[in-house]
Formats: C-alpha cells, sequence, structure tokens
C-alpha cells in the first residue's frame, strides 16, 4: 500500500469518527470551479479562474472549435466525449479547457437549455481517487468537466488502470453528468519505450501493448497540438499586445519577439504570452 492509500484510509477513519460520510452530496457554493482534494475528498471552490480568452488562442483553431462544440452539446445533456488533448508543450492545451468553459459561461448565462456547467480540476496524483469524485457529483444537479493536466504514466503505475474503468467499461463507469478532458504530451498517455519494451520482450506482443495504449481509447475525441511556425508566433504576439493596449513599433515587436523565441528555443502560445508579459513590464503596464 502506497502513502496515498494509507492517508486515505486514515481520512476515510477520521470522518467516520467525526459521524461524516465521505459520499454524502457536497455543498455547492456559487463558483462555478473546484479543485478535487484527493485527501479529504472534498471540492474546493475557486473563486477566480486563471484563463486566457478563447478568441486569444491563436493557431488551434480547428482544436478550439472541436472542444467547444463537445462541451456545448455536454452543456445542453447532449451526447459528448471524453477528450484526450495530446502534443506539443505551450501550445494551449490546458489553457483550451479553461476558456472554453469561461466562454460557454460567459454566452449562455440566461439559456435554458444549458445546464450549469461546472469545471473541476483533479491532480495526476489524485487519479486514483476518481470513483470517490464520480460517486460524490453524480449526486449533483449540474454538469461537471472533469480536468486533469499533464496526465501520463510510467512503469509500475497501475492508477491507469482504474481510470480506464471510470472512463468507460467499469460497474459503475462515469455519472451521465460528467465528462473527463485530461491534458498530456503523450499521445497514449505512456513512455514509448513502455510500449517498445514489450515488443521486444514478449511472445505475444500484441496483448502487451493493447493493454498499455487502450487507456487513450477510452477518449471518443483526439485533438493533437503542434508547434507552430514563426507567422503563428508572432501573430500571437500581436494579438496578445492589441487586446492588452500595448503600443510598440512594428519592426522593433517584430526583431525582439524572434530574439524571445530563438533564446528559448521554441516558438509556442506560452513562449509568445511570456514575450508579451516581459514587454509590458518594460513599459509599466500589466496584463489584466
Amino acid at each position: 500500500m502506497n502513502k496515498k492509500h494509507v492517508l486515505l484510509d486514515i481520512a476515510r477513519s477520521l470522518a467516520m469518527l467525526a459521524g461524516r460520510d465521505l459520499g454524502d452530496i457536497p455543498q455547492l457554493t456559487d463558483s462555478n470551479a473546484y479543485q478535487w482534494d484527493g485527501q479529504s475528498l472534498e471540492l474546493l471552490p475557486v473563486e477566480k479562474v486563471n484563463f486566457i480568452k478563447l478568441e486569444l488562442l491563436l493557431g488551434i483553431e480547428n482544436q478550439k472549435e472541436t472542444l467547444l462544440a463537445n462541451t456545448e452539446q455536454f452543456a445542453r445533456g447532449h451526447g459528448a466525449n471524453n477528450a484526450l488533448l495530446w502534443g506539443a508543450k505551450g501550445m494551449g492545451k490546458s489553457s483550451i479547457v479553461k476558456a472554453v468553459h469561461a466562454d460557454i459561461l460567459a454566452r449562455n448565462t440566461n439559456d435554458p437549455s444549458f445546464k450549469r456547467l461546472i469545471l473541476v480540476e483533479i491532480h495526476r496524483e489524485d487519479i486514483n481517487t476518481m470513483p470517490h469524485l464520480m460517486r460524490k457529483i453524480g449526486k449533483l444537479d449540474a454538469r461537471f468537466v472533469i480536468y486533469c493536466d499533464d496526465l501520463s504514466f510510467d512503469k509500475q503505475e497501475m492508477d491507469y488502470k482504474a481510470l480506464k474503468s471510470v472512463l468507460d467499461g467499469g460497474l459503475e463507469g462515469r455519472p451521465d453528468n460528467a465528462l473527463f478532458y485530461a491534458t498530456s504530451n503523450r499521445r497514449h498517455l505512456m513512455p514509448r519505450d513502455m510500449v517498445d519494451n514489450e515488443t521486444r520482450a514478449t511472445i505475444n506482443s500484441n496483448e502487451a501493448i493493447d493493454e498499455k495504449v487502450s487507456l487513450s481509447d477510452r477518449f471518443g475525441l483526439w485533438l493533437g497540438f503542434h508547434n507552430c511556425d514563426q507567422d503563428t508566433y508572432l501573430g500571437m504576439i500581436e494579438q496578445y499586445c492589441s487586446f492588452y493596449n500595448i503600443e510598440v513599433d512594428a519592426d522593433e515587436l517584430r526583431a525582439e519577439a524572434i530574439a524571445w523565441a530563438a533564446i528559448r528555443g521554441a516558438r509556442s502560445g506560452r513562449v509568445a504570452i511570456q514575450f508579451v508579459r516581459q514587454l509590458a513590464g518594460k513599459k509599466g503596464q500589466s496584463l489584466s
């Protein structure tokens, strides 16, 4: 039994001594975003979500359109898929989830066809408590997008089997009012060498490989994110400068932005907003 399971057992024991049932229906606040505490098995409200407006996320138009449509379908109580957002670092995988949620809330506050849409962040180390989270939110009159950033599994880890069961094939499965979005640098959530080693070391390698990669098959949507070219990168910076009213000479902006990317050895949305923050600071402005 690992340390996480020991702590969970202690939490359950203390709850029983206090007369509190960990399966009780949680009380939601006015907040539309929460963090899941895997140790106390509680939903903690987030009063202010750190997000970038959807229209500011450039270079990922197809991904935005697809995830927005999927999430809107879910918010209306229609069919929708779990989504795996995988690929290059800094290209907006986590930003798009928060931006889509915020966009739907802003546009549909008075639309009776939309259910209350709540974003719940679960940390990678708490994935083994997903069944507890699902039982709690399944009793609530709202719809929940469960979101895990930078999800992946290494050798010897078994938490992925519990996640597979929750997503699709288990006896309980996931409740109708829950959807799961995950971001990862790995398309199959597993290191490439796990699959390669199985291929070399086993007689019936197909079964071993299927066991490792079938977790990603539980996601009905696979959205790939790839490194952007220079024009897209510069377009991101120009869009940010326009939105935040940062005035700078166009030639100067281009030269400094290219130099910034060269120093970091990458062009991405993350590198772009980092440059804009630095530029705003030099000019005595804030990004608010």
